[in-house]
């Protein structure tokens, strides 16, 4: 696990690199290109160059704090870090379309005519072929990896080269016919930038926030688990926590006959545990029970009542962990409520008092569960 991550890291790192030494070039040729040419559109290209070539430097810091081993006050470790640092990331790009904004509407009211050299168009070309291929090379990287911060710079890189390309039409369109599109095109370039940082902010804080498991992920792993033993009924309640991509801790609730011994539990739970941590990269940090009933025939016929009166409720998604104890007269299972529900408390309410009136003369016990996981 530990060399995987290593791996992982020295990726990271090398395609960052990659992407500061090329973006770095990039900005110093269109600066001077933009100082010469007075083009207000081809030194925001190059000021947003340099704000990549720093994107791409916190990514490698980020990458590096994620990498940090867990110590007593972190310890599930630091691999957080590294969404910290694509919220850093854009940031850094929300700030750059803000200021490009303020730039271009300035100029709108001071313009300036720009002076295009054929030198210029060639930079501005070559510039665009580079963008495009270090935008798809570092999110195909960003993807295999699954780094949220490389997939960030990698959408941005492919944003510049919207911004190159709009920028060389710009100088096509003043060299043919003397319009000169500069300050507006360089709103248009700003709002773009705008949005992209805006869009990566969100889809970063949402997975701070935290997130629903990916619905392929949560089937995979409860098929997984109920492989494990043929008497396993079911797998239920699967909650994931993300403490860093690829590092996730899970527990989960499973459904297995009363007479299963506490030796049985056990061995199965740690079976559990290893198989979906073998298959999946996951650490199962709690494995519960659900005892389902063996020995009554009546506690079956119950149970369909009990799963009709519960599914007549539209906004209800499942029932299960039912169980039944004709000797002390109780009755409990669980319900998953759906978040579409109008009043998800007076569902449940509603839920627990047909159930009650159904059978009186049981004692009814309703576990409230969330629609966490498919």
């Amino acid at each position: 696990m530990e060399k995987i991550e290593k791996n992982r890291t020295k990726i990271i790192v090398r395609t960052s690199i990659l992407g500061i030494v090329a973006n770095i070039f990039l900005a110093a040729f269109k600066a001077l290109v933009g100082l010469f040419s007075h083009s207000i559109a081809i030194l925001l290209d190059a000021v947003n160059n340099l704000t990549d070539a720093l994107s791409s430097l916190v990514t490698i810091i980020g990458a590096k704090l994620a990498q940090k081993p867990a110590d007593r006050q972190h310890p599930f470790g630091h691999g957080r870090a590294e969404y910290l640092s694509a919220l850093v990331i854009s940031v850094i790009i929300l700030y750059a379309g803000v200021t490009s904004l303020v730039e271009s509407v300035k100029k709108i009211f001071n313009p300036l005519t720009p002076d295009y050299m054929p030198v210029s168009l060639i930079i501005i070309s070559v510039a665009l072929v580079v963008k495009i291929s270090l935008g798809l090379f570092v999110k195909s990287v960003g993807n295999r990896v699954n780094s949220d911060s490389l997939k960030a710079s990698g959408q941005d890189a492919l944003m510049d080269s919207v911004i190159s390309l709009s920028t060389l039409v710009a100088a096509t369109v003043f060299l043919l016919w003397g319009i000169s599109l500069e300050s507006y095109l360089g709103v248009v370039i700003s709002v773009m930038i705008i949005k992209s940082g805006f869009e990566t902010l969100q889809e970063t804080l949402s997975k701070i926030l935290g997130e629903r498991i990916d619905a392929e992920m949560s089937h995979a792993i409860k098929k997984t688990i109920a492989s494990v033993d043929p008497e396993i009924r079911g797998a239920f309640d699967l909650i994931l926590n993300n403490y860093g991509p690829d590092k996730h801790l899970g527990s989960v609730h499973i459904e297995v006959p009363d007479t299963w011994t506490a030796d049985r539990i056990d061995v199965v739970a740690r079976k559990i545990s290893s198989e979906v941590y073998k298959k999946h990269n996951v650490i199962m940090t709690a494995v519960g029970v659900y005892s389902v009933n063996t020995k009554h025939n009546r506690a079956a016929e119950i149970h369909s009542q009990v799963s009709k009166i519960v599914h007549e409720h539209k906004d209800i998604l499942q029932m299960h962990g039912f169980f039944l104890d004709e000797v002390a007269k109780i009755m409990r299972f669980d319900i998953i409520v759906s978040f579409d529900s109008p009043n998800m408390q007076v569902m449940y309410n509603h839920v627990v008092n047909d159930v009650k009136q159904a059978f009186p003369d049981y004692d009814i016990q309703v576990q409230f569960d969330f629609d966490v996981s498919d």
